[in-house]
């Protein structure tokens, strides 16, 4: 099922955009279906793959695009999906259609390197939680295609061994903190995670905080509800009951869960495909984070399919895009290599085959993306370095430090 691994470096990077690279040939074509004329002319695009499965499916898609299209769509694997494309952009010779991470739309939007999809055939077919991660000052400048949630993750032995049951899964932070301290035994710590936004964040959304204001203007990053989120988590370190993965040397809370040196940890559906193949017998479970002060809240990393504002053949890319975001091709997808589809049409489907992953769905109802601000990953990444010293640093003091990096680029 999910094989989204996570590596020490770029762990949340491969929920929104993974990394294989690829390029598709198209003939010409004005709409999906119908080629406009009998000169061949070449459509590129830039994809990311979570390994052999993902680019097995994507080349599937590509073959049933060709041949119920007439388009020709050729796939090639490339070795820095960011990188390459940063480079088309500036070379002026982008591909034409392109996975994209919802971290980066707002940059190359407003740089004038995307052009808007809003006219796109199934635009309302999409979560709107995704849309808006998407949506940079009006305009939708990817189309989703697929997406992740943080969940709580436990290893059901170490519950069971705890004298814990399903009806001691936490729904409040007084809960999380109980269990954490029951859990907190024989050399393994309740919960862990890595020290990061990417992870943490989820407290600040439970807390009612977030990064900026309604209207996107202003940062609320050393906000009272940010602060009540970030103390409520050193005291769960100052009692021992949670550690994060630099404290115990893992690279990312899969890792700590796998090695039983945490009982419980917050990662996203990718951690599936992680333990069958790192730690098959370890037994584990998803439940939904529990609610903060303001109730439920998580992050949601997402996937989607951008198109160049140099393209030269943009009805072309534009068919191709609607084809790959079908019901059919994104159940598809999820079926092959565990990402949860972006159309809401698929829901029923993907929780009648995927019933033990309930909570990760469950979450597309309340999670929320990173905000699309131009540059805001830079500031996201010292924010995950300042949060590394979390144990010893007053939260209000990394928090003021991140808020004046994020008013400066909002302005």
């Amino acid at each position: 099922m999910f094989v989204h691994r996570s590596t020490p470096t770029a762990r949340w990077r491969l929920a929104l955009a993974v990394v294989t690279t690829g390029a598709l040939a198209l003939a010409t074509g004005a709409a999906l279906g119908s080629p406009t004329s009998g000169k061949a002319s070449s459509v590129t695009a830039l994809i990311g793959s979570s390994g052999p499965a993902e680019t097995y499916a994507v080349r599937n898609a590509a073959k049933a695009f060709t041949k119920q299209t007439g388009i020709q769509l050729n796939v090639i694997v490339a070795s820095d999906l960011g990188q390459q494309l940063a480079q088309g952009f500036a070379s002026g010779n982008p591909p034409d259609i392109f996975y994209l991470g919802n971290d980066q739309v707002a940059t190359y939007a407003k740089a004038g390197d995307l052009a808007p999809l809003d006219n796109l055939k199934n635009v309302k077919s999409f979560y709107p939680s995704l849309r808006a991660a998407y949506t940079y000052k009006g305009h939708l400048y990817a189309a989703p295609k697929d997406f992740s949630t943080l969940a709580l993750i436990i290893n059901t032995a170490s519950w069971k061994n705890a004298g814990l049951t399903a009806k001691d899964y936490p729904t409040t932070w007084a809960q999380l903190a109980s269990v954490a301290k029951k859990l907190t035994r024989n050399g393994q710590v309740g919960l862990c995670t890595n020290p990061e936004f990417h992870r943490l964040g989820v407290f600040m959304l439970q807390a009612g905080g977030w990064l900026v204001s309604k209207d996107g203007k202003t940062a609320t990053v050393n906000s009272k509800a940010n602060q009540t989120a970030f103390n409520f988590v050193k005291s769960m370190l100052a009692n021992g009951s949670m550690k994060l993965t630099n404290q115990l040397g893992v690279g990312w809370g899969g890792e700590g869960l796998g090695k039983s040196m945490c009982a419980m940890t917050i990662e996203g559906n990718w951690i599936a495909g992680a333990m069958k193949a790192d730690y098959p017998n370890v037994g584990w479970k998803a439940v939904e984070l529990p609610k903060g002060p303001a109730g439920r809240g998580t992050l949601q990393y997402d996937g989607g399919w951008g198109l160049a504002a140099a393209s030269k053949n943009k009805a072309d890319a534009m068919a191709a895009i609607t084809y790959l975001t079908q019901t059919k091709v994104e159940m598809g997808n999820a079926k092959a290599f565990g990402v949860m589809p972006s159309v809401m049409a698929d829901r029923k489907e993907w929780s009648k085959t995927y019933p033990q992953y309930a909570a990760f769905l469950a979450a597309a109802d309340y999670s929320r993306s990173i905000p699309p601000v131009p540059d805001i990953a830079t500031v996201l990444g010292d924010f995950n370095q300042q949060l590394q010293g979390l144990p010893n640093t007053d939260p209000k003091t990394i928090l003021n430090r991140v808020n004046g990096e994020l008013q400066a680029i909002l302005k």
